[in-house]
């Protein structure tokens, strides 16, 4: 079975303000307004690139960031089920 592709919602449905360490999301369509820690905001960066599975993003991050865990793919998909429950990326 192949591993999901998520995509993310347009920059445009989105409002983003950094608050010190974290970030404040506002998702036009439903309202909402979610508080996000790192790497949310870099994961839906990543993913308004195109569709991509957790391996793909973590090759986009890898080439902006440093990682010095091995369980960063895990950290990734994570983090994607999240956003997905939070609404703010779908499968693709």
């Amino acid at each position: 079975m192949a591993a999901p592709r998520y995509i993310a919602e347009p920059a445009d449905k989105l409002a983003l303000a950094r608050l010190d360490g974290l970030c404040a999301l506002f998702h036009g369509p439903s309202g909402a307004t979610h508080i996000v820690a790192p790497p949310a905001p870099e994961i839906l960066a990543a993913l308004r690139e195109g569709p991509a599975d957790a391996a793909t993003l973590l090759d986009r991050l890898a080439e902006r960031f440093e990682f010095a865990d091995a369980g960063a793919a895990d950290a990734i998909s994570a983090r994607l089920a999240e956003l997905e429950a939070a609404g703010l990326v779908r499968r693709a």
